[in-house]
């Protein structure tokens, strides 16, 4: 099999009425990271959709805990929620995405980055033909405007490192503060810079109103992981959307629907929900 650097995921993934439903459920965001980390790791093995550590040794749920950073329960409850939904199938004691090569078109898309390799290659030998002193404006001519237009993507890269180390430390800065220091890696650059725009101070508040509904709700709430909160978690105690720790009292921080809850439970225990109404995932 050739080396496969990069997999395809629609931009209409978050549309799909499976997505939509998966991430309805409690632990929901982080099923669908472990789906899209599944997806990843079907790449790098490029059997097919097989997931594997090698082509002898299929995973344990144990081993993709480990290697996910996810506590292995969520990693029973993702499987058991994506082969109830036809999303994974178990293939000779290994993992089996299904419809991969449907729609992955691996083929096909080697296909497209060879004629994007080919136009990047064209346009770059045209630029060399250019001659520098045709003069285009008084002060510029061909190539030096090309120089300049490289000397701006410096620049701009320049400035996208600072933003993203500035990111990293006030969320270093953060996870000190959380209490519970589980799923840092699964926090993403995207996500840190997202956080840098809110701001520290305003984080800061967030944390300290979610470790005080911990403790009014000490009897039956669990600590969110860190990688949750920063995910998502830290939403309801921003500024402009905390109430003051409003809760359904349900055992267990359930909001919404309780028969969402109880579905996630069956399908964590491996027990059928009979749910029907979904084709294969695209």
């Amino acid at each position: 099999m050739g080396e496969v650097k990069w997999i395809r995921l629609s931009i209409n993934m978050f549309d799909n009425r499976k997505i939509k439903y998966l991430r309805s459920l409690p632990e929901g965001n982080n099923i669908i990271l472990i789906w899209v980390a599944l997806l990843t790791i079907a790449g790098r093995c490029n059997a097919g959709g097989m997931i594997f550590l090698t082509e002898n040794i299929p995973y344990t749920t144990k081993m993709l805990a480990d290697e996910l950073d996810f506590e292995e329960n969520i990693i029973v409850l993702a499987l058991n929620a994506l082969r109830m939904l036809g999303m994974v199938q178990d293939h000779d004691e290994a993992l089996l995405i299904t419809g991969w090569e449907e729609h992955q078109n691996v083929d096909g898309l080697e296909k497209i980055r060879e004629q994007s390799r080919k136009r990047v290659a064209k346009y770059r030998e045209k630029q060399k033909e250019l001659p520098c002193n045709v003069t285009v404006t008084p002060d510029v001519t061909p190539c030096n405007a090309i120089e300049r237009e490289i000397e701006l993507e410096i620049d701009k890269e320049k400035d996208i490192k600072h933003i993203v180390h500035e990111a990293r430390a006030l969320f270093e800065d953060l996870w000190k503060l959380y209490p519970s220091k589980k799923g840092k890696g699964q926090v993403s650059d995207t996500k840190k810079k997202e956080l840098l725009k809110i701001g520290k101070e305003e984080l800061e508040r967030a944390i300290d109103r979610y470790k005080a509904d911990l403790k009014k709700d000490v009897d039956w709430r669990k600590t969110q992981n860190g990688s949750t909160f920063f995910n998502s978690g830290y939403v309801d105690y921003l500024d402009n959307n905390y109430e003051g720790g409003k809760n359904d009292g349900t055992p267990g921080g359930r909001t919404g629907s309780n028969e969402k809850g109880l579905i996630a439970e069956a399908i964590a225990a491996g027990v059928s929900t009979e749910f029907e109404g979904f084709g294969n995932f695209d």
